[in-house]
C-alpha cells in the first residue's frame, strides 16, 4: 500500500482529537458513588459534551446548565444548553452567567455541584459589575485579542472585570459542595486560567489587570479604571474561607492528546519527536520549526510534533487564526524543501473565527502558490492566511470537534528518495 503523508497527519490528528474527549476521558475521573443529586453548571467548547459524558455516566437526579459556542451543542436530557459567541462575549453569555447564579444561589452544605470547564468559558460566561457596562467589557476583550496578549494576561483583565470569575462562582455556591472538572486549554494548565478559573482561588491583581492593560495600549473607560483602583475588584484569594469546599480536577490536555499521536506515529514504524506545549509568536515558531527541519538529514521518516497556543499580533485586515499564521510561516521559510509535509489545527475545530480546523502544506505549497499568482508573503503581512490556504485548497475543515485542548501541530519529514 501506498504511504500518503497527508492522510497520516489527519490521522494522527484524528487520534490525538478522540484522546480529549469527554466521552473517554471524563468517566475516569467521577466518584464511585454516582447516586446522589447533581447540580451541573458549565461553560466552554466542550461544556456541552461534557455535560452528555456525565448524563450518560451519572445514576442520580440531575438538573442545570451549561454554555458553549454556537453550534457547539450537545443533545441532554436534564441538563439545559445555551449557545453564545465566543471569542467576544453577546447577550447570551450574560444570560447563560445570571441563570447559573440562580441556579445556585442559595445553596446548603449537603448540596453537590458539579461545574465543567474547559476553553472559551470566559467570554461565554460573563457577569460583569454593575460599575462596568457590558459593552465595556466587550471592546476590551476584542482589542486585548487583537494586541497579541497571551491567555494568561488576557484571563487576568477579565478575571478583574468580573463577579463571576476569579473564583467568585466557587464562593457563591458556598457552602455547598464544588466539583469542577477541566479540559485544558493553557499551558501549564494553570487551574485559575482555565476559563478565568470561577471556581478556583486566584493570586493575581487588580494592579496586575491594570498593568496589562497599559503594557498593550488598551483604551480604558474611566469607569473600568475606577472599578480597577476598588478593592472590591479583586479576585478571590487563597485564604478566603469559601472556597475550601471546592475542588478541582483536570482530565484531558495537551499531554494527553500529544502522546495519543506519538504512539500512533510509533505503531506505524514513525520515529517522533515530541516538542510539548509551546507559545509565542506564531510567526516566529514557524520560522523556528522550518529551521529545525532544515537540519535533519535522516533515513528514516520523522514526526515532529507540538501542541499549546502561539499568539497573533494583527496589524492586517486579511483573515486566518494563529494556526494558519503559524502553517503560512512555516510554508514561506521551508522554500519548498522536499519531502516535508505539515498541518496546525486548533482541537476545538475552529481556528480564529473562521470555518477551519487548520491547514496543511507539502512540498509542493509554494511551486502551486507561484502558478495561481499567490503573493503569500504579502498575504502574511495582511494577516491572511486564511485566503491563502483556501485558494491553495488546502484548508481543514472539521467543524465543531466539542473539545479543546489548544493547537495540534505536526511535521513529517520522509527521507529523500
Amino acid at each position: 500500500m501506498t504511504f500518503d503523508p497527508k492522510s497520516f497527519l489527519i490521522e494522527s490528528f484524528n487520534i490525538a482529537l478522540e484522546a480529549a474527549l469527554p466521552r473517554n476521558s471524563l468517566p475516569l475521573y467521577l466518584d464511585n458513588d454516582r447516586s446522589k443529586a447533581a447540580i451541573v453548571i458549565g461553560a466552554g467548547k466542550a461544556a456541552a459534551s461534557m455535560a452528555a459524558a456525565f448524563e450518560n455516566n451519572w445514576h442520580g437526579p440531575i438538573s442545570g446548565l451549561v454554555v458553549t459556542p454556537y453550534g457547539h451543542s450537545v443533545k441532554c436530557e436534564y441538563i439545559e444548553i445555551i449557545e453564545a459567541a465566543h471569542p467576544t462575549p453577546d447577550q447570551m453569555s450574560l444570560k447563560a452567567a445570571e441563570k447559573i447564579l440562580a441556579l445556585t444561589k442559595n445553596l446548603g452544605p449537603e448540596d453537590n455541584v458539579f461545574v465543567f470547564l474547559s476553553g472559551g468559558g470566559s467570554s461565554l460566561l460573563t457577569f460583569p459589575p454593575e460599575r462596568v457596562e457590558f459593552e465595556q467589557k466587550q471592546s476590551i476583550n476584542k482589542a486585548l485579542l487583537k494586541s497579541g496578549a497571551d491567555i494568561d494576561d488576557i484571563n487576568t483583565v477579565r478575571k478583574h472585570l468580573s463577579n463571576i470569575k476569579g473564583g467568585r462562582l466557587a464562593t457563591h455556591c458556598y457552602p455547598a459542595q464544588v466539583r469542577t472538572y477541566a479540559i485544558s486549554d493553557v499551558m501549564g494548565d494553570d487551574p485559575s486560567v482555565i476559563a478565568s478559573g470561577p471556581t478556583i482561588a486566584d493570586t493575581t491583581t487588580s494592579k496586575d489587570a491594570q498593568r496589562i492593560l497599559e503594557h498593550h495600549k488598551i483604551e480604558t473607560p474611566t469607569s473600568v479604571t475606577n472599578w480597577l483602583n476598588n478593592p472590591q475588584s479583586e479576585s478571590i484569594k487563597p485564604n478566603n474561607p469559601a472556597i475550601k469546599n471546592s475542588k478541582f480536577t483536570i482530565i484531558s490536555n495537551a499531554t494527553y492528546a500529544l502522546k495519543a499521536a506519538q504512539n500512533y506515529a510509533a505503531k506505524s514504524g514513525i520515529q517522533c519527536l515530541n516538542l510539548g506545549e509551546l507559545n509565542g509568536d506564531a510567526v516566529k515558531l514557524g520560522r523556528e520549526h522550518a529551521s529545525l527541519v532544515m537540519q535533519n538529514k535522516l533515513a528514516e521518516p520523522l514526526l515532529i510534533i507540538s501542541g499549546g497556543e502561539t499568539t497573533v499580533k494583527v496589524i492586517g485586515n486579511g483573515k486566518g487564526g494563529r494556526n494558519t499564521e503559524y502553517l503560512l510561516s512555516l510554508a514561506i521559510a521551508l522554500k519548498g524543501q522536499r519531502n516535508v509535509y505539515a498541518l496546525s489545527t486548533d482541537t476545538d475545530g475552529i481556528d480564529g473565527t473562521e470555518d477551519n480546523a487548520g491547514a496543511f502544506i507539502d512540498d509542493k505549497s509554494i511551486e502551486r502558490a507561484k502558478a495561481l499568482k499567490i503573493d503569500l508573503n504579502k498575504m502574511l503581512e495582511n494577516n491572511d492566511s486564511y485566503s491563502a490556504f483556501q485558494m491553495l485548497d488546502d484548508l481543514i475543515i472539521t467543524g465543531p470537534t466539542r473539545t479543546n485542548v489548544n493547537d495540534y501541530r505536526a511535521i513529517l519529514i520522509m527521507p529523500a528518495k
